[in-house]
């Protein structure tokens, strides 16, 4: 796979079409105390509506897959970055808290239906499967480089609402893009139905691999620490550190940024070395990151911590392509949708949870709880490792 391929621009319209889906829910961060203050709701709403919305993305994911399986994978695209855009545009006009709630939960729903499919469509274009997702991954963090900035600024200018709307004008380009770009392939199951599809028992069965049921683990304490830090960060800067709304929109820029740049090494990393060994790697700089983030006096070391934790959050580009590497080639849209609506529904509340404490512990202590669950997802990395070295040596003496 070349850039200049035509699997290299199949590549780039997804990756910008992640970009565009992931902007539109970036777009809230920087805005949330003018959202807060002018709903007049505290931290923990303002957690329950993004909690809402990733509830809503988390969803999403299993019926995306079915959807491309039945209809194809470019029209699915479609739907999700045009959609994108029409709530975006929704949301930027909600006159009350409880619109805003819905509409962060419609938002959520549409964005929701782009990864899985879009990822699925990619392991059907090239057999560098890793690098391709780590490729596709990076439009999240390169979202989360433009968009803080941008948001910031616009609404510091024209208003929150205005930010929001930020989300239909990324996305309107890209659906010109994914129409010219992405070429239509055969459905895998144009005759069969969504629904007979979903039967309790082979879904279960799926999940309870081995692999696969511990990487759903994995990945829902990874996507709670996620959340929250795409959430809050912003905010913890202001209210921990005591920086400005600029500084701290810069500094939130630049954890977007690490992991825009490092997402494509850690999952061509994967390939190299192992899914669990680049994932353990990233989990551990991770630990590091926010211990610097919550106990540092100083801005360099907050800036150390940055982009310690902006690595540790690139761990999706080596435990993905893990899922992937257990799925037939037949399961994997709706296998896959099905493992990112499992981990994302339990990482789901990462927001809410992080808000509530904030507001009755504070901000530190919010942060730290971050960081103890990072401890324990690197132990159980760890674990992983250990046993799979101990296999292979009892293998090689046998």
């Amino acid at each position: 796979m070349t850039l200049w391929s035509r699997q290299g621009a199949v590549l780039g319209a997804c990756t910008l079409a992640f970009f565009a889906t992931m902007a539109a829910r970036l777009a809230i961060s920087p805005v949330v105390p003018s959202i807060s203050d002018a709903f007049a709701v505290p931290n923990g709403a303002l957690g329950l509506a993004l909690t809402g919305m990733w509830l809503g993305y988390a969803l999403a994911q299993f019926p995306s897959g079915l959807l491309a399986d039945r209809y194809g994978e470019r029209r699915i695209i479609l739907v999700a970055v045009g959609g994108t855009a029409v709530a975006s545009a929704l949301l930027a006009f909600a006159p009350s808290y409880p619109v805003f709630l819905a509409g962060t939960a419609v938002l959520g729903v549409v964005a929701g239906l782009h990864y899985s499919v879009a990822t699925s469509l990619l392991t059907r274009t090239t057999d560098q499967i890793g690098t391709a997702i780590g490729i596709h991954t990076a439009g999240a963090p390169v979202a989360g480089v433009l968009v803080p900035m941008a948001a910031g600024a616009v609404g510091a200018w024209m208003g929150w609402r205005w930010a929001l709307a930020l989300g239909a004008a990324f996305a309107l380009p890209v659906v010109l893009l994914v129409i010219y770009v992405v070429r239509p392939r055969p459905p895998v199951r144009p005759e069969q139905s969504v629904w007979s599809r979903l039967r309790i028992g082979p879904l279960l069965e799926l999940l309870r691999r081995p692999p696969i049921a511990r990487t759903v683990g994995l990945s829902a304490v990874g996507m709670f620490v996620w959340q929250a830090t795409a959430s809050f960060l912003p905010t913890f800067f202001v209210a921990h550190h005591g920086y400005s709304a600029a500084t701290a929109g810069t500094l939130f820029s630049g954890y977007f940024l690490v992991q825009g740049v490092t997402q494509p090494g850690i999952g061509a990393l994967s390939d190299r070395i192992g899914r669990d060994a680049a994932a353990s790697l990233t989990v551990g700089l991770g630990l590091l990151g926010y211990g610097l983030l919550v106990v540092g006096t100083g801005l360099e070391m907050v800036l150390l911590g940055v982009g310690l934790t902006g690595v540790s959050m690139g761990w999706g580009a080596a435990l993905m392509p893990k899922v992937m590497d257990h799925l037939d080639e037949h399961e994997r849209s709706a296998g896959f949708g099905l493992f990112r609506t499992a981990y994302m529904m339990l990482g789901a509340t990462g927001s809410v949870v992080t808000g509530f404490v904030a507001d009755f512990l504070g901000w530190g202590v919010a942060f730290l709880g971050l960081a103890g669950l990072l401890a324990g997802m690197l132990g159980v990395l760890l674990r992983i490792l250990w046993q799979h070295q101990t296999a292979q040596r009892m293998h090689a003496a046998s």
